[in-house]
């Protein structure tokens, strides 16, 4: 396949839409009474989660809203993370959000979004998606990967619902799933959309330029003429297997939060079985997955979109959290911004619109 990052790796870490959805986006970040009030402290704790791709085990966390304040931050790798391990949980049934990194990112890549909305009420939980994060991406590109996410997100869904420990906290009828990058995309298949791979080659043709999603064509290429088989007919092989490791939506997940989605692969056939609420993030200068090929192309298709925000002038890696400074001395290139932006006021407001969106439409009062 062609999607392979060249990125070093990181530390853990149509057009006319039903009036519901237009009512809905309209009133979505109408200001709501009380919302500060609600704030409360985070507790956060380890998690292992079975990999149906693998049949091995992964790591995750869970954030929680605690009756301990928190202060500060604890250090976890490279990460500063607003939440208290093993604090206390204030008890009662609660919605869920799971959030899905990007390639080769980590359990705790978007852990600002994760305390935020754990502190505002919300059980969040993380994985790492085996064969693309930190430690290996030696599945990115393939159907491990492009099947295996939805699947693992499904999987960490179970197994929080089946733990004696999560299952009282968590309403199981109110379930959404955030995303970045392919994490979006992984979002995005939750709710119903289909990918067809094949477009892969078009966007590269356009674009063969962006080496994280095209750097390795080459080898791609020669494998499958080592195989008799053009490209084509290698991403027609996996287009027959997505099923391969089961329905790749979940029914169980109601809204669906995609930042800088994977979507160039994602056609006018794609969102037909989509029936959840959907927002789209996106930076106006996206390099490694430009908006015009990606966000911006399935605006007009996504029949449930209740909103849309652009980033002015920021890039990919904007979605990230503001970099401590070891973790910007490993990978400079994800922690810095172009001229203008400012990553921190940024996420202020992806972590604000985010907890809109969910309190709107996993209906939190």
């Amino acid at each position: 396949m062609l999607i392979v990052p060249s990125r070093p790796k990181a530390y853990p870490k149509s057009m006319l839409r039903p009036l519901y959805w237009l009512a809905c986006s309209v009133a979505l970040f109408l200001p709501t009474a009380g919302f500060a009030s609600d704030v409360t402290g985070v507790g956060i704790a380890a998690i292992q989660i079975p990999d149906p791709v693998s049949g091995k085990l992964t790591d995750g966390e869970v954030f929680y809203p605690s009756m301990e304040a928190t202060n500060g931050t604890v250090a976890l790798g490279p990460y500063n993370v607003a939440a208290t391990p093993k604090a206390p949980a204030i008890p009662g049934a609660k919605p869920l959000v799971i959030l899905s990194h990007g390639n080769g990112g980590s359990d705790l890549g978007h852990h600002d979004l994760a305390t935020y909305l754990a502190s505002h009420g919300f059980v969040v939980a993380t994985l790492n998606h085996l064969g693309d994060y930190f430690r290996d991406t030696s599945g990115v590109g393939r159907i491990e990967v492009l099947a295996g996410r939805p699947i693992q997100v499904k999987s960490a869904i179970t197994t929080l619902l089946n733990d004696p420990r999560w299952k009282p906290l968590i309403d199981p009828n109110r379930i959404g799933v955030a995303g970045f990058s392919a994490g979006g995309y992984t979002a995005l298949m939750l709710a119903g959309a289909k990918p067809r791979f094949v477009r892969f080659i078009a966007f590269c043709n356009k674009y063969p330029q962006d080496k994280d999603v095209c750097g390795h064509r080459s080898e791609f290429e020669a494998s499958a003429a080592k195989q008799g088989k053009t490209m084509e007919q290698v991403l027609d092989d996996m287009q027959g297997q997505l099923g391969r490791y089961g329905d790749t939506a979940d029914p169980r997940v109601k809204a669906a939060f995609a930042m800088a989605p994977l979507s160039l692969i994602f056609d006018g056939q794609s969102f037909g079985n989509v029936h959840i609420p959907v927002y789209l993030y996106y930076g106006e200068n996206d390099r490694v997955l430009p908006p015009e090929a990606n966000a911006k192309h399935i605006q007009p298709l996504v029949p449930t979109l209740v909103g849309v925000k652009e980033i002015p002038k920021a890039d990919h890696w904007v979605f990230l959290p503001p970099c401590s400074p070891e973790l910007a001395k490993e990978i400079p290139a994800m922690c810095s911004d172009p001229e203008g932006v400012d990553r921190a006021k940024a996420h202020a407001q992806i972590n604000a619109d985010a907890l809109a969106f969910f309190r709107k439409t996993l209906d939190v009062h």
